[in-house]
């Protein structure tokens, strides 16, 4: 429970601060990127197309935490 409430209060951050969501999902984006080694940068760009949508919901939480981590006073 505790965990959905974290990530419904990370999504609303995304939704209300588009910096900060232009950061997480960059963020997001490399991290991916680099547990997808093997795939070329077409396969890569092609899979986070249909994949984004989930990886921003799932890792929300992280990306936020990060991004306040980097910037205190937001």
């Amino acid at each position: 429970m505790e965990r959905d409430n974290l990530m419904h209060g990370a999504r609303t951050a995304l939704n209300r601060d588009m910096d900060m969501r232009t950061w997480c999902e960059q963020y997001l984006k490399e991290k991916t990127r680099a547990e997808k080694k093997e795939m070329t940068e077409e396969e890569f760009e092609h899979f986070w197309k249909y994949h984004k949508p989930e990886i921003m919901h799932e890792g929300a939480s992280e990306a936020v935490a990060a991004f306040k981590d980097l910037n205190p006073r937001e």
